[in-house]
């Protein structure tokens, strides 16, 4: 099994885990499309509770990623996102946190 594999492995299982409603297939290519990143620690998840960092998911995955527009449906979306999570919870995997808003604003036809 290849690394990326054991990455999708874990993050599918951490989905089940906590009862979050995605197709592995979405997770897949979430992960994907991550590239390298997956494998720092630091960049495979989010701090929630970093403003920084939220700014940097919003411009650079929402926005220019996704393309959608600013407004107050996106902050309102992440913080859905990081409830069905656990805001308690640290390992909040970007691949995750992508995932479910790709399914969100469904755009999953960007993953296919």
């Amino acid at each position: 099994m290849s690394k990326l594999d054991e990455k999708i492995s874990a993050y599918i299982a951490e989905a089940k885990k906590l009862k979050l409603s995605l197709e592995d297939s979405l997770i897949e290519s979430v992960t994907k499309g991550l590239g390298p990143s997956i494998y720092k620690a630091d960049a495979e998840t989010i701090a929630s509770s970093d403003p920084e960092e939220i700014k940097r998911l919003k411009n650079n995955f929402l926005i220019k990623k996704l393309g959608l527009t600013d407004d107050a449906k996106l902050d309102a979306a992440i913080e859905e996102v990081f409830t069905q999570i656990g805001k308690s919870n640290r390992n909040k995997y970007r691949a995750l946190v992508y995932a479910l808003l790709v399914k969100k604003f469904k755009k999953e036809s960007l993953y296919k």
